[in-house]
């Protein structure tokens, strides 16, 4: 029973379903006649205070549990570029370039409708990030049938995406940057690297002392979250920078490599505890000033930079790179999927959301109408996307008969 439920869960639209189930309960929760017992529930803080960690709910889920989910996408971006889609540099590079002018539209789109106003135009960071987790949810849910490139190329852009937003919000949106637990947790990560090799004389002799396991990789992991989290870099990058550093080649005596070992072990925690929680406590977003969502500069740039912006940097991004460099477009794909994905792209959230708190910490006006606009631009970025991938998906399956052209989970 219980291998049939990971199993279950191993699968993008079974976590796609809950995270989505649970983002609608939190929006209903947290705009209902008891939106107080949510926003108490969120809020509610625990962790070790001489670690600066005692945190709220929201933000353990965010910054915490979140990590376990980029972990496995930083492994699965490893594996393609070792094994698969992405060895290939000139595709590689695409998604990369999509990424950079994704970012770079929607922060010009949002300044140039906020011009004038110097505490408006802060928040021009907003638009800038991508949403992976729900932006992979929707797109196992709406498009199954679509070729496994896709989803590829989204992860790439996605995580270059977070990288950029990471880097934005350090130089413009941070009053500190860290620099001793920010090198501590680069240490560390080549620590990690090292022992991942599983070469040299340390990382031998913990294999033969069988003490490389959850005795070494867990405090290990701990640490280097703690010390990102402290640096004031957004934790989950931690996650992901673990993940590229697995090892997916196997070493004599390995029925598999660790990278597929740890994702067949984590990934059913992630689909089905870590987003959905994750879900739950972030995406609580209560409309005080609906009419303003329509109306206030700030708001209307938040929403044409997700919705308008991402499509344009990234498919006109992705389409110009194609046509001045050697670049190219993976062949199973066309733009047209491009396109829906890029759309799918305009899902906000998370990133959106910490930086409309750093823009408008002091106005209380501004920030509600900037997260008002994320969240009702990511639902008009999930309602172009699901129609034109669920299109495009409905095509592909006509053209290979009832055959799943998903990516199988790596046993």
């Amino acid at each position: 029973m219980t291998s049939r439920l990971a199993d279950a869960l191993r699968r993008d639209t079974v976590g796609g379903f809950l995270l989505i189930g649970a983002a609608v309960i939190a929006l209903v929760w947290a705009n209902s006649p008891w939106a107080a017992s949510y926003e108490a529930l969120r809020g509610l803080t625990f962790g070790p205070e001489s670690l600066h960690l005692r945190l709220p709910v929201e933000a353990w889920a965010a910054d915490g549990l979140l990590v376990v989910f980029f972990f496995i996408v930083g492994n699965e971006l490893k594996h393609e570029f070792t094994h698969g889609e992405l060895r290939n540099p000139r595709r590689a590079v695409l998604p990369i370039v999509a990424a950079l002018c994704g970012a770079a539209v929607p922060a010009l789109i949002f300044t140039a409708l906020t011009w004038g106003d110097a505490g408006a135009v802060r928040g021009w960071g907003i638009p800038m990030a991508t949403d992976i987790a729900f932006a992979v949810a929707i797109l196992a849910v709406v498009g199954r049938h679509l070729p496994p490139a896709l989803r590829t190329f989204l992860l790439t852009l996605a995580i270059v995406d977070d990288l950029v937003a990471i880097v934005v919000i350090a130089a413009f949106y941070t009053d500190h940057l860290a620099l001793l637990p920010l090198a501590g947790a680069v240490l560390l990560l080549a620590v990690f690297g090292y022992l991942q090799r599983g070469v040299g004389p340390l990382a031998s002799t913990l294999a033969r002392a069988g003490l490389a396991s959850a005795v070494v990789w867990v405090p290990l992991a701990v640490a280097i979250w703690t010390l990102t989290h402290a640096s004031g870099v957004h934790a989950t990058i931690a996650g992901a920078s673990m993940g590229l550093l697995m090892r997916t080649r196997t070493h004599p005596g390995e029925t598999a490599p660790p990278g597929v070992r740890m994702e067949h072990l984590l990934r059913p925690w992630a689909m089905g505890l870590a987003l959905p929680l994750f879900a739950l406590f972030s995406a609580g977003v209560a409309f005080s000033d609906p009419a303003g969502l329509f109306t206030e500069p700030v708001a209307l740039g938040v929403i044409a930079g997700l919705v308008l912006g991402k499509l344009a940097g990234i498919a006109g991004g992705a389409w110009l790179t194609t046509k001045v460099t050697p670049a190219e477009l993976n062949p199973s794909l066309k733009w047209i999927d491009i396109v829906g994905m890029s759309q799918l792209a305009g899902i906000g959230f998370t990133v959106s959301l910490l930086i409309s708190e750093l823009s408008y910490a002091g106005d209380a006006v501004l920030l509600a109408n900037a997260k008002g606009a994320v969240l009702v631009a990511s639902a008009l970025a999930t309602l172009l996307a699901a129609v034109i991938l669920g299109a495009r998906s409905a095509h592909y399956r006509s053209l290979s008969g009832v055959r799943d052209v998903r990516t199988p989970v790596r046993e």
